[in-house]
């Protein structure tokens, strides 16, 4: 066993990239201080929508934060005398990007219309031509390190947290700004107001986190205890560009695989979030899951509402419904409205049939909703089934880690309309035959009745080439199953984090398995919201390897660390079950 308090945890930074023109950046990334107001009817350019109002554009800002680093921010606000609100969307992209062809591909490969937006806004970010047409002004800063900003760039930490306070400060002083300030956006856009809440700024007035990791640790680096950093290599090859250096995440974690100090700065202090929060969910999306509902059930903010959708993140962010629904939200906390927001149920959450069923928008108080009972299905190694009832035959099942097959799974058949919606887990006795450690990967399926796998893609385009990307890997594309994965040497659990439906790692230790030791673990899976019809099964895969692939496309997959045969012990003394979240029949 070895702890990592010994171990002095310090950041590591490498050069930034320089900034070169390219395909990343666009129409307004130069820089090019000074003000101009850009006419109702104004089109950045041909694919995008027009603006309806004149907004000032207040280019290239100059902002000094508190430890005397310059940043510079673009603000769009709408012209005129009144006093506006403004919307931060705070991330390391090119505020200037919404135009580059990058931006552009992305929105083109999910099947999104760059219609949908005016180019003017960041990346995942707030668009100012909605926006500033309803009384609102945006910032697009480009934070530290960042493009023309001062500074180094670091990756999702408190210093993001206290550089955005400085910046909300800052904005609400202006003698256009109402004072009252409000962040939105997906993904790194999301991650940064969990830190910004956390510092209270005085003059932040609401959230709008819309998925996104909330634990570098167990989200980005070294998810289930194992050094997965793919995606954590495209985000710090692709972004942060600039004159002084960036944060090196990836050697970080290779340097640093137990959690100390240097991760610790990496978790929000959920608890001194107090702000009220409209905080935006899926089940689909493999990187941003886990760290969205986390974040959801542990900030302190009475006033906090969750929607779950059934889709991927932008589609739904740019979806007019929604972006309406987000306004009565900020109408009513930035502008004082009495507009009945307080009245929307404080959680919606889908239920997904993968058939072409799907029920979204079904109120709760909580989540998981009223009604959910938490049940065991016991794995029976001789009939490969999932069970309600605890075998009293105790049966191994093997598989060769390098093999194929390199798994083993059990299924259940639902004999009546079943509704799983909440914290999946499973809590296995497992053992290692030829090997000291085991990297295990768990996945919960929906079956049709004749016992077909059923998937979902989560965009709009569902072209042959999105069947290629997603056959295996871009699992945030395409919805397969609600996912798990643990090293077991990092199975120790933390007792103060752990409930009893959602077990949480401390991964402050390694402890390898002995010859023949049968080891009990606890994996939590992402959430689900699956609606089973009568007939319809339930299969639990077990595997050496992950049955999703790399999140993204491109990345470079995971190769987990096994070795030998994979015993999963069921029954007896060792019964091994999968707990499900079932929602009692109305």
């Amino acid at each position: 066993m070895s702890h990592n308090k010994e171990q002095q945890q310090e950041q590591v930074f490498v050069p930034s990239l320089p900034l070169e023109p390219g395909d990343r950046y666009g129409i307004l990334s130069d820089f090019d201080p000074g003000t101009r107001t850009l006419p109702a009817g104004f089109q950045i350019a041909p694919p995008f929508r027009a603006i309806q109002v004149d907004i000032v554009f207040e280019k290239d800002v100059a902002v000094t934060l508190r430890d005397g680093v310059t940043i510079h921010v673009d603000v769009f606000r709408p012209a005129g005398s009144e006093k506006a609100p403004v919307i931060v969307a705070w991330s390391p992209y090119g505020k200037g990007q919404g135009t580059s062809r990058s931006v552009m591909g992305i929105f083109g490969l999910v099947g999104l219309d760059n219609a949908v937006v005016s180019g003017l806004a960041k990346f995942e970010g707030p668009d100012p031509a909605y926006w500033c047409a309803h009384g609102y002004a945006v910032c697009n800063p480009d934070i530290r390190g960042v493009a023309h900003s001062e500074g180094d760039s670091v990756l999702w930490d408190r210093q993001e947290g206290r550089d955005c306070h400085d910046l909300i400060e800052w904005l609400a002083v202006q003698d256009w700004c109402s004072g009252k300030v409000a962040m939105s956006g997906t993904s790194y856009l999301a991650v940064a107001q969990w830190f910004t809440a956390a510092e209270q700024p005085p003059h932040l007035a609401a959230i709008n986190p819309w998925e996104g990791v909330s634990d570098v640790y167990r989200d980005l680096v070294m998810r289930g205890g194992m050094p997965d950093t793919g995606f954590a290599r495209q985000l710090q090859d692709n972004s942060f560009w600039g004159n002084n250096q960036k944060e090196d995440i990836v050697t970080e974690a290779e340097r640093y695989p137990l959690m100390g100090e240097l991760w610790e700065n990496k978790i929000p202090r959920f608890d001194q979030i107090t702000v009220p929060a409209y905080v935006v969910a899926s089940y689909s999306n493999t990187l941003h899951t886990a760290g969205t509902f986390r974040a959801w059930r542990r900030m302190a903010s009475e006033e906090k509402w969750l929607r779950i959708h059934n889709t991927q993140e932008w589609p739904d962010y740019y979806d007019e419904a929604n972006v309406e629904d987000l306004r009565r939200f900020f109408d009513h906390y930035l502008k004082g409205e009495d507009n009945g927001w307080e009245q929307t149920p404080r959680v919606r959450y889908s239920l997904l049939d993968l058939e072409g069923g799907d029920r979204i928008n079904q109120p709760a108080g909580e989540f998981p909703p009223e009604g959910v009972i938490s049940t065991k299905y016991y794995l029976d190694g001789r009939s490969r089934t999932l069970n309600l009832e605890q075998p009293s035959a105790a049966v191994p099942v093997a598989y060769d880690s390098q093999g194929n097959p390199n798994l083993a799974s059990f299924t259940v058949r639902f004999d009546e309309e079943t509704v799983l919606v909440g914290y999946p887990k499973a809590h296995l006795w497992v053992e290692a035959r030829g090997s000291d450690d085991m990297d295990l990967f768990v996945l919960v399926q929906k079956l049709s009745e004749r016992g077909t796998p059923l998937q979902e893609f989560t965009v709009p385009n569902h072209s042959a080439m999105l069947h290629d990307v997603t056959e295996h890997g871009s699992s945030v594309l395409r919805y397969k199953g609600a996912p798990g994965q643990l090293r077991v040497a990092a199975r120790h659990l933390d007792g103060a984090l752990s409930t009893e439906d959602i077990p949480a790692h401390s991964f402050d230790r390694a402890e390898k398995l002995k010859p023949g030791e049968i080891a009990e673990i606890e994996i939590d899976l992402l959430p689900v919201g699956l609606l089973f019809h009568p007939g319809e099964h339930l299969r639990l895969v077990i595997s050496s390897q992950s049955p999703l692939g790399g999140m993204m496309p491109g990345l470079r997959e995971y190769v987990p660390q096994n070795s030998g045969q994979h015993v999963i012990h069921t029954g007896g003394d060792q019964a091994s079950y999968l707990q499900l979240p079932v929602k009692a029949a109305e």
